[in-house]
């Protein structure tokens, strides 16, 4: 089923009209007929192709979002080496937090979520007229929560964002405040919970489940109190607790053994782990996940057998990475550290001069040849802060651990990977109910702050905490989702977003969100700035 859902995302980019929904000079455009009006459940799956399409265009959770979202954090930092990856600043501004409304990443994100809630409207607009069924009921949920996800994650980046659900509407919309967009989400998934699916299988693999909307529902509540000023722990915790009851209950969920594996080009509905996964395919995929493109260190291509050079240059800061201090936890096993070696153990050298492993080397001999061994450092040490320049030479370029979680993808023809994205797994609800019961919620389930987390801790391989604070859990869960979307919404909802890391000095809460792109501004008038910008 990872290859269907797939296949139905690529027929659905030849037939959607990728148009965001801040432009609503659009007709109608149906491409259905009496003779191929969907009827089965197959039917409408393949019909909704378009919505699947949208989940993975430019900007999705494997490149644009994901880069935002990381970049704003504190877990990474992208840096230049002789000019490459700076791309006029906006990986800088990004982690010093100096957004403007013109970062071009920025406005990547906010096409992918707004041509996403378009393309949701236009097939729920297709769907209007067909014969009242469960088929249909389902479908039309499954496609209001994909909606209601990509709402989630716009107010998540924006703030209040206008609301649209009508295709074709020509109106200009105003921005809704963020608690009329936080009630817009969740009433749309309570609407759509009775008629999803509650199978758990390859048939319903990369679609909206039951659980997925608990799940989301789940984000929704942990974060109301930032998104609302109110808090709703409570009711967080009884919708992880709905998805903890069937994973308890018939297995539809658990902690899958082996934590690297889930993370694999051949991940897909066998990982019991993942509530709502969004599938790639390497070859197929426009747009697709390539993560590790901006990992791996160039002479690493052979190692991994790429069809193609990388030159990343985004390294983890060593205070994120001195998160993980247990050397039997096998989460360990993401990082690469020190000197790197080939498969069979050989080191993996490069020929260079002196000059070359270190520019600033200034002897007689500095063009005398050199056989360097790659070496990843921990520090990331600047030449200058305006450029981002970590340095050109061998030195400058192997500053910094890499990760490899999203394990490269060797199979693939392409710089993209066909390693499918998780969005929502099981050890984020376990976490997140340990968190509620922390914050306030009452403990159900026989379950405790403490039990539930080093549930997620024993299957790492992980010792036992005899103790649990929110620090420690804030911890936790870096440790097991980095590099999954959700570091920058932990540390605005823990009130950590406003300390330094790395080289960000910043503190202005107002950068909690991002700005609103320039280019929507003008395209919307009835748009206005979110504060700070």
């Amino acid at each position: 089923m990872k290859s269907q859902i797939t296949i139905l995302a690529i027929l659905g980019v030849l037939s959607a009209g990728l148009i965001t929904c801040t432009k609503l000079n659009v007709d109608v455009k149906s491409q259905l007929t009496a003779a191929n009006f969907p009827k089965t459940t197959q039917d409408f799956v393949s019909m909704a192709g378009p919505v699947y399409s949208a989940l993975t265009a430019e900007g999705n959770n494997g490149n644009g979002v994901w880069m935002v979202n990381q970049l704003a954090g504190d877990e990474c930092i992208l840096t230049a080496n002789g000019g490459n990856w700076y791309d006029g600043g906006k990986y800088r501004e990004l982690h010093l937090h100096l957004f403007s409304n013109m970062n071009a990443q920025i406005d990547i994100v906010w096409q992918w979520g707004f041509n996403g809630i378009n393309t949701c409207n236009r097939v729920l607009k297709l769907f209007e007229t067909a014969a009242n069924d469960s088929a249909k009921n389902t479908a039309i949920a499954e496609i209001r929560s994909v909606r209601a996800y990509f709402y989630f994650m716009m107010m998540d980046m924006f703030g209040g964002i206008p609301i649209n659900t009508t295709f074709g509407d020509t109106a200009a919309k105003p921005r809704a405040t963020r608690t009329d967009v936080f009630n817009f989400i969740e009433s749309e998934l309570k609407a759509a919970i009775p008629a999803l699916h509650t199978n758990v299988d390859a048939t319903t693999y990369g679609r909206p489940t039951k659980w997925m909307a608990y799940a989301l529902l789940a984000k929704l509540y942990l974060n109301a109190e930032v998104y609302t000023g109110s808090a709703r722990y409570s009711d967080a915790a009884a919708a992880c607790d709905t998805i903890i009851q069937q994973a308890t209950g018939n297995g539809a969920f658990a902690l899958d053994a082996n934590y690297i594996n889930m993370f694999k080009i051949n991940n897909g509905p066998q990982v019991k782990d993942f509530i709502f996964t969004i599938p790639y395919d390497a070859n197929n995929t426009p747009a697709g996940i390539y993560v590790e493109r901006y990992w791996l260190h160039p002479n690493l291509k052979t190692k991994y057998s790429l069809p193609y050079s990388p030159s990343g240059s985004l390294r983890t800061l060593p205070a994120f990475y001195a998160l993980f201090d247990d050397p039997k936890d096998s989460r360990n096993k993401i990082w690469l550290t020190g000197k790197q070696y080939y498969y069979d153990g050989t080191p993996i050298t490069i020929q260079t001069t002196k000059q070359g492993v270190d520019a600033t080397y200034t002897g007689a001999d500095a063009s005398a040849p050199v056989t360097y061994q790659l070496e990843f450092t921990p520090d990331i040490t600047f030449l200058d802060l305006t450029s981002f320049e970590t340095g050109n030479d061998q030195l400058g370029r192997a500053k910094g651990y890499r990760c490899i979680k999203f394990y490269p993808d060797s199979t693939s023809s392409t710089r993209n990977q066909g390693n499918d994205f998780p969005v929502f797994r099981y050890a984020d609800v376990l976490l997140m109910k340990a968190e509620c019961i922390l914050r306030g919620a009452a403990a159900t389930l026989g379950q405790t702050p403490l039990s539930l987390v080093n549930q997620v801790r024993s299957r790492a391989g992980a010792a036992a905490f005899t103790t649990m604070s929110l620090d420690t859990l804030l911890n936790e869960r870096g440790r097991e989702l980095c590099f999954e979307n959700w570091r920058r919404n932990d540390l605005i909802r823990f009130g950590k977003f406003e300390q330094p890391w790395g080289v960000k000095t910043d503190a202005d809460p107002r950068k909690r969100i991002f700005p609103i792109p320039a280019n929507e501004l003008i395209l919307n008038p009835l748009l206005t700035q979110n504060p700070g910008y």
